[in-house]
């Protein structure tokens, strides 16, 4: 797979990274080590240099279930991937059972330090590729985050740090006190509202990785009003895009899709990939599934032109949709 420079770093990806969430998280029950280790060697073998985790990717029994995974299978091969990982935030457990639990930000110096190091310890390794701040934190200024980035960098504990679910004030103001290599936030076709950040991750030099670049998979085109999720251990189950009136609601987008498929000789999944590839955006989807993983890779070969991405945004933009997950409440 053709690999990119991330931002204003030396870090080269796959054009394709994998998100490593669903092995343990959010998509039902979590992976056994045999499992996991199937999928993330054959992306491996397919070109995938680029794999996300988080410390928080895990079950109510095992809550850093999935560094604890990839710290088992990647040490073979670390010297040939770049690995980014996530800290700052907790899941708010006292909710009512369903697997959305609300997220609780802690940004402060102490708690990032004491991520940094579990997070190494767990993952087997001396040093993150990219850590990123997992959630904005009300509490705590940029700057001051910043600065713990910019010690941790020094300390060679970190090579490059990140925001996820950055906005331009908190970016440019991190950024002018450590400079920040990538922001990953939600994209998809379905998910469109942090494109005024193109404009300034362009200026600042800093990459933009998109997460849920499928709308949790809905894009993927394999999925109907017939498709059930385990209420406590899927998102998918409260996820507005996958109720039954969503599919009626959502028919103009997947029309759209499916037409770009057929002219790319593409799968829909691809398209939905393609379209932010060819933007420049590094999406990392994720899957359990091995031909996911080839037919994912595929859309880093498929070429659309500017003018080609025009048309497809403005034909975006007169469509009708519902709404699609933003992601968990942030309670304090």
């Amino acid at each position: 797979m053709k690999k990119i420079e991330l931002g204003h770093t030396s870090l080269k990806v796959s054009a394709v990274g994998m998100g490593c969430m669903g092995l343990s998280h959010a998509y039902g029950a979590a992976m056994n080590l045999k499992d996991i280790h199937e999928v993330v060697m054959k992306a491996i073998d397919l070109g995938y240099t680029f794999f996300d985790t988080a410390e928080v990717y895990g079950s109510d029994y095992d809550p850093h279930h999935n560094e604890r995974m990839l710290g088992e299978i990647l040490g073979p091969v670390r010297d040939r991937i770049v690995l980014a990982t996530k800290g700052g935030i907790r899941f708010d457990d006292s909710d009512d059972g369903n697997a959305t639990h609300p997220l609780i930000t802690d940004a402060s110096r102490a708690s990032l330090r004491n991520s940094v190091e579990g997070s190494l310890r767990r993952l087997q390794t001396d040093h993150i590729d990219l850590y990123y701040q997992h959630r904005i934190d009300p509490k705590v200024q940029p700057e001051e985050v910043a600065e713990v980035m910019a010690e941790l960098i020094k300390e060679g504990k970190i090579l490059y740090w990140g925001i996820s679910e950055a906005n331009e004030d908190y970016l440019r103001r991190a950024h002018a006190v450590c400079p920040v290599a990538a922001i990953q936030n939600r994209y998809s076709m379905m998910a469109r509202w942090h494109e005024n950040l193109f404009p300034v991750v362009k200026e600042l030099g800093v990459g933009f990785v998109a997460f849920s670049p499928m709308a949790n998979g809905l894009l993927t085109g394999c999925y109907n009003t017939q498709s059930q999720f385990d209420q406590k251990t899927d998102f998918r189950a409260s996820m507005p895009q996958y109720s039954k009136e969503s599919f009626d609601k959502n028919q103009a987008l997947f029309d759209l899709v499916n037409r770009l498929a057929a002219q790319y000789e593409a799968t829909p999944a691809q398209i939905s990939l393609a379209w932010m590839i060819n933007k420049g955006i590094v999406p990392i989807p994720g899957t359990r599934k091995t031909a996911r993983l080839e037919e994912n890779a595929g859309s880093a070969d498929i070429e659309m032109t500017a003018d080609e991405l025009k048309r497809i945004d403005a034909a975006l933009d007169s469509m009708e949709m519902s709404e699609v997950f933003g992601g968990s409440k942030i309670v304090r």
